[in-house]
């Protein structure tokens, strides 16, 4: 327990640091800066969705509709695979956060391995696979100017920040460090010398239980610093940083439906290759004593036996009161859940029912999942007004728009009409 404690108050300052900046990156950066560049199938808009996707604090899931926007929008297939790929794994938060627990060299490999295997991906996407041009869909992609003070642009990074990131990674972030804490008690600290001398065996190993399943960016920290401790390679460390975030079961499915089997199959390669590549370059560099990628973890460790600042503490504190708002709360309110957006209530009330239908949205996992399927469906022809609840997964509709239209904005973003 003392250890996880260490590993919180030794992270939380620099995890609310890089949330704030997610929070600012979010206000003062509009939507469309991204997608004008990515239109064309070539080299530079592959370079250049890697590297608006790496700062992004988007997980997993989130990154799917974003992507899949794009993709409609009229990026290329390339841009839209880089994108994909180097996004999850890495983010302003998630940077400042390894850099808390694991050190410079990680901090600065990590993002640098993301941009090389993200470029790698959607250049053979490109070269590979079928229509890599996009096909723009003005509709979907024209967005309001609207012209905002600095007090509500500042308004809406700290909601953003501390609410709305606080509710999608938050619960990933807990489970990391219950994991991190599990592996630290159950796991034998003998356990991968089985390994030594075969860090190809102790990648694979990492891969196969990284790549199906879901890992946030910053939640996948504490694990590998965990199994770290307990002999894994810092090799194997970054193929677990680096494929856990960057694809699982649902990303799988929805680049296959979206952009084609081949497609897929270049994403899965392009990952599970850079991943290892990058991981086997990492423990030569260590084993050869040119880079000491584990003095960053021994460090964390060594001080554990010191007490933590105050200062620490009351990051902790605070990290912990905003979780406890954003996780638990929301859960306590009328309505279960703190966004609503009138789609449920007496608000239903308010609307001619004759012009209101409800759908059931699956495969929502998050705000951003639940803000790319309200803009999605506002831009279909005929609806008035939409309110989706990312709870429930219910999405009302206001208006005359066809079923079929409807159904077919929700797809395009690889997610489900269930009802």
């Amino acid at each position: 327990m003392q250890e996880i404690l260490h590993i919180i108050n030794e992270m939380s300052p620099y995890l609310l640091l890089g949330f704030f900046l997610a929070g600012l990156m979010h206000a003062f950066i509009p939507g469309q800066y991204y997608t004008r560049h990515l239109a064309t199938p070539n080299f530079t808009s592959v370079v250049k969705a890697a590297l608006f996707g790496i700062p992004l604090p988007l997980c997993s899931c989130g990154v799917i509709p974003t992507a899949m926007s794009l993709r409609k929008e009229g990026a290329s297939k390339g841009a839209v695979a880089s994108f994909l790929i180097a996004t999850p794994q890495t983010g302003v938060d998630s940077i400042i956060a390894t850099f808390s627990l694991m050190g410079l060299p990680f901090a600065v490999v990590r993002p640098l391995a993301a941009l090389l295997t993200a470029v790698f991906g959607g250049a053979m996407v490109n070269a590979f696979s079928d229509s890599a041009a996009g096909h723009a869909d003005n509709r979907v992609g024209e967005e309001k100017s609207e012209q905002m003070t600095l007090y509500k642009k500042m308004k809406s990074a700290l909601s953003y920040a501390f609410v709305e990131m606080m509710e999608d990674i938050g619960k990933w972030l807990v489970i990391g460090l219950v994991v991190a804490g599990l592996i630290t008690v159950f796991v034998p600290d003998t356990w991968f010398a089985m390994f030594k001398g075969n860090t190809l065996a102790s990648m694979l190993l990492v891969l196969a239980i990284a790549v199906p399943m879901y890992l946030c960016a910053t939640g996948s920290i504490p694990i590998a610093v965990a199994l770290m401790l307990k002999g894994l390679t810092p090799g194997a460390a970054l193929v677990l940083l680096m494929a856990g975030p960057a694809c699982n079961m649902a990303s799988i499915l929805v680049v296959r439906k979206v952009l084609g089997t081949r497609t897929l199959i270049l994403y899965l390669l392009s990952i599970i290759l850079g991943a290892v590549a990058f991981g086997w370059v990492i423990d030569l560099l260590q084993f050869g004593g040119t880079i000491d990628f584990m003095g960053g973890i021994v460090a964390q460790s060594a001080c554990c036996a010191e007490p933590d600042s105050w200062f620490s503490w009351l990051c902790t504190i605070v990290l912990a009161l905003l979780l406890i708002n954003a996780l638990v709360l929301p859960r306590l309110r009328p309505g279960g859940h703190s966004h609503c957006h009138g789609c449920c209530g007496e608000s239903e009330s308010h609307v001619a029912p004759s012009r209101v239908r409800i759908y059931i949205i699956g495969g929502m996992n998050c705000n951003h999942c639940r803000a790319s399927v309200e803009k999605a469906l506002s831009n279909v022809p005929g609806v008035s007004s939409v309110s989706v609840d990312l709870a429930t997964g219910k999405a009302v509709i206001e208006g005359d728009a066809s079923g079929a239209d409807i159904r077919n904005a929700v797809t395009s973003l690889g997610f489900e009409v269930k009802a």
